[in-house]
């Protein structure tokens, strides 16, 4: 933590649920299960979700910017990042301040061989600092039998391993990447989460996720919260989101919260923020094959 957000992180250290996020998150590297929304919350979430991939079935520009960016098209979204619930269980890692980086969809239907290898997130982000955390919040139930993530404990320690582009077509990541060094799988997490509730990881977390083999969909948001005082090494204005506090560093270009679902005006933002994301997201990549930008 540098100085500036040192000054700025007014949480308070005598609180025993902070002091105890705080504890997981520096040995582990994630903290769960962190509970958000009651299952009609999240069910109706969810419908909200599945009414505007109904829409938009047809469109797959509209399409990736629903699953992709999710918060900048469905008001509900904007409410779920900025959730009194979540933005106080990040606060005692990142402070007062919290942008928010991304917020994308990871939705593995039912009886599938969707997949997630094993890689850390940071590794392909071009940000200049790890004062990052993903909160991933079950829209549906997120179990062995469906999926849920696994993490291994304590590798957020070992940053930036080298990793692999495999553009594989089940696998759910931009570029197919997985780390390039062995990782024992026993050794393996099962971040099993109820409908509504959270968990929180690390950058450099190395984590992955297997098929669904359940008859419903596996349905997660992953938001991307970030301190602002991170930038993208390239120096690029990505588009992000203030949930909290305020931002004065200014490295990044600040989106408003959707009025109306799937409005022309965040269309055309999302289309902008699709291509500045896409230069750093791919940057580098041996093949271009399937996009997606999350």
């Amino acid at each position: 933590m540098n100085e500036t957000a040192r000054q700025r992180d007014t949480s308070d250290p005598s609180d025993p649920r902070a002091q105890l996020i705080r504890s997981h998150w520096d040995r582990d590297g994630y903290v769960f299960p962190i509970d958000v929304l009651n299952e009609a919350e999240a069910r109706e979430i969810r419908s909200d979700l599945e009414d505007a991939e109904a829409a938009v079935r047809d469109d797959a520009e509209l399409t990736e910017m629903v699953r992709g960016y999710t918060n900048l098209m469905l008001p509900s979204f904007a409410s779920l990042v900025r959730h009194p619930r979540i933005v106080e269980a990040v606060k005692p890692i990142l402070g007062p301040d919290l942008l928010v980086w991304g917020c994308s969809m990871f939705i593995k239907e039912p009886q599938t061989r969707s997949y997630v290898s094993w890689h850390q997130d940071l590794n392909y982000w071009g940000l200049d600092g790890d004062r990052e955390v993903t909160v991933w919040v079950a829209l549906s139930p997120a179990t062995t039998e469906s999926g849920c993530m696994r993490f291994v404990p304590g590798s957020h320690k070992t940053p930036d391993l080298p990793h692999t582009d495999t553009f594989a077509r089940d696998n759910l990541l931009s570029r197919g990447q997985e780390v390039s060094v062995e990782v024992d799988d026993s050794q393996g997490v099962d971040i099993v989460l109820a409908t509504g509730q959270a968990s929180l990881h690390h950058g450099h977390l190395l984590h992955a996720s297997y098929q669904n083999r359940t008859d419903d969909r596996r349905i997660g948001a992953a938001i991307r919260y970030i301190s602002p005082d991170m930038a993208q090494t390239s120096r690029a204005r990505t588009v992000v989101t203030l949930v909290a506090g305020e931002d004065r560093f200014g490295h990044f270009e600040l989106a408003p919260a959707p009025t109306e679902r799937l409005s022309p005006l965040m269309v055309a933002l999302c289309r902008d923020a699709i291509a500045r994301k896409s230069e750093i997201l791919y940057r580098d990549a041996k093949e271009q094959g399937r996009r997606r930008v999350v």
